[in-house]
């Protein structure tokens, strides 16, 4: 039997969500979310800003100042969002175009790819199982595989519908893999060590790279649940692209703030992996978040 899928839950008219879905109050989404998606927008603390357009510049000051407000937004928030990164805002549209045309198919003809925890078998499509003490689940379906590195890619995890979603995800995965080398590269010359130190220590060539695509159904109370519960990454870095619908929020400073959607950005988040030091002098910070 299929487990139960929150875009089913919300398809069936239902008026009130299931008690495993509810938050306690002192996890639920602030006031501020949703402020920002009824259109009144609160500035207030803002999660660093960090234009690479001169990351492969032949200029070594414009490198090393862009190499500063990486290391500094490391340091101080362990995220950043990043502008001007090199990524096609052609192919950044395809990508996300691809992920909705899988989940605007039937849930009979996704459930073709679900996964199986219990089998072992992790990539495809779900939803979140409850892992915590109090059974609480997510209001979430997602779609996961390896990306990267090439060689090891299950294809029969990768969805064949569209047409285009391999070709498009293949694209994503190797500008994504040219991005993770100079962040990697920079924070390894911030920590004093060899460029390349990083990336050999997370595995070099054979370095993994997961996709995941998160869908948010329709919630008829929103302002009880949570699309993903808060969290640090396990990961090394996370790289997310968001529609220009606000909802992640990241602890900082005893307060939650409501990461603002910059069009063209791309969003880094320091993972559990780098958090590590590979200098004992030097820490980064990592950072808690949720969406809502």
């Amino acid at each position: 039997m299929a487990p139960a899928r929150v875009e089913s839950l919300a398809l069936s008219g239902l008026s009130a969500i299931p008690a495993e879905y509810v938050r306690p109050v002192e996890e639920r989404p602030t006031e501020c979310v949703f402020n920002l998606k009824g259109g009144v927008e609160d500035e207030g603390t803002q999660i660093p800003v960090v234009d690479v357009a001169g990351w492969d510049s032949a200029d070594e000051e414009i490198k090393k100042e862009i190499g500063r407000q990486v290391a500094e937004a490391s340091r101080e928030w362990g995220v950043m969002q990043l502008l001007n990164h090199g990524i096609s805002e052609i192919l950044i549209e395809r990508l996300q175009a691809a992920g909705k045309a899988f989940f605007d198919l039937p849930v009979e003809e996704k459930e073709k790819y679900a996964n199986d925890h219990a089998a072992g078998k992790i990539a495809g499509y779900g939803s979140k199982l409850a892992n915590n003490a109090s059974g609480q689940l997510e209001w979430e379906d997602y779609y996961f595989h390896l990306l990267w590195p090439e060689q090891r890619r299950d294809m029969t995890t990768w969805p064949k519908h569209p047409q285009e979603y391999i070709e498009v995800t293949d694209a994503y995965g190797r500008e994504i893999r040219k991005l993770v080398t100079k962040m990697l590269g920079t924070l390894s010359l911030d920590l004093g060590v060899e460029e390349d130190r990083m990336e050999r220590v997370l595995g070099g060539e054979n370095l993994e790279m997961q996709l995941k695509i998160n869908y948010y159904p329709r919630c008829p109370q929103p302002e009880l649940a949570l699309g993903v519960e808060a969290h640090t990454d396990i990961s090394a870095l996370t790289f997310l692209l968001h529609n220009m619908v606000p909802g992640l929020q990241l602890y900082k400073d005893g307060k939650w703030v409501t990461a603002k959607c910059i069009p063209g950005a791309l969003l880094v988040h320091i993972g559990d992996q780098v958090e590590v030091p590979i200098n004992p002098i030097s820490l980064y910070h990592f950072m808690v978040y949720h969406i809502s």
